[in-house]
């Protein structure tokens, strides 16, 4: 069986991710810092395919662990979606009071998060002949969003990544591709009243269709781009954001 990882996927638009690609027929494993046993626990009460993995996506060592185990599962490693990032966590303030600290800490998990789950993968998906990437960016970079630029600049970098990696890995039929969402009301920015009342009605009335953003907008895309119909589509960034901005 084909298995995919999908960074925090304990809930929100990852676990919407993880739930579609299991009715899809793959082996979803899991991988979040809290939570993701649970979540892979009630998709197997379902029927769906899920192992959950408690890991930090800033660890190599987590990204060995996780990798070895599918492997030794004899299960095929096929794809890698990188949804885990700090973003609902974050408050709007000017760039001056933002600290290095925590500007570093937004870089590690929304940067090298990715750049160290590819690293990981890669090799297990050159040896079964190819694999997909797809990592979440954000249209914010594209808007130049302001308030929250390490988290801004961090997903720009994302997009940078993704066509890089894009083409070193092409040669290798590996795919690395980017879905760009527009604000959405997953589990985690619910909780952040600050970011609802900043983004939600802006975006909504910023888009050609006039409602709010749901986890469930994004699975399409995502299935589309692990599927055998994007299989000659590499190094591009898909904006899914109900027509806020056309690229």
């Amino acid at each position: 069986m084909r298995s995919i990882i999908v960074t925090g996927a304990a809930r929100g638009i990852g676990l919407a991710f993880a739930r579609r690609f299991a009715a899809d027929g793959f082996d979803v494993a899991i991988l979040d810092s809290t939570g993701a046993e649970q979540a892979a626990a009630s998709m197997a009460r379902e029927g769906l395919s899920a192992t959950g993995y408690s890991g930090d996506v800033t660890e190599e060592a987590d990204w060995r662990r996780i990798v070895e185990d599918l492997s030794a599962k004899g299960n095929a490693l096929y794809g890698l979606v990188n949804n885990a990032a700090m973003f609902a966590s974050l408050p709007m303030q000017p760039f001056t009071q933002i600290s290095k600290e925590d500007w570093m800490q937004v870089m590690a998990v929304n940067t090298a998060g990715p750049f160290l789950g590819i690293k990981a993968c890669s090799p297990a998906m050159r040896e079964g002949g190819g694999g997909r990437v797809v990592n979440i960016a954000s249209t914010s970079p594209l808007k130049g969003v302001t308030g929250m630029p390490h988290y801004v600049a961090s997903k720009g970098a994302v997009i940078a990544l993704t066509r890089s990696l894009a083409r070193e890995l092409g040669p290798a039929g590996i795919t690395v591709n980017a879905i760009a969402p527009g604000f959405t009301l997953s589990d985690g920015i619910l909780t952040n009243k600050e970011h609802v009342d900043q983004f939600r009605d802006v975006g909504k009335s910023a888009r050609a269709l006039k409602r709010d953003q749901m986890p469930e907008d994004l699975v399409g895309a995502a299935s589309f781009l692990l599927g055998p119909d994007a299989a000659f589509m590499t190094g591009q960034t898909l904006v899914v954001d109900g027509g806020a901005i056309f690229v």
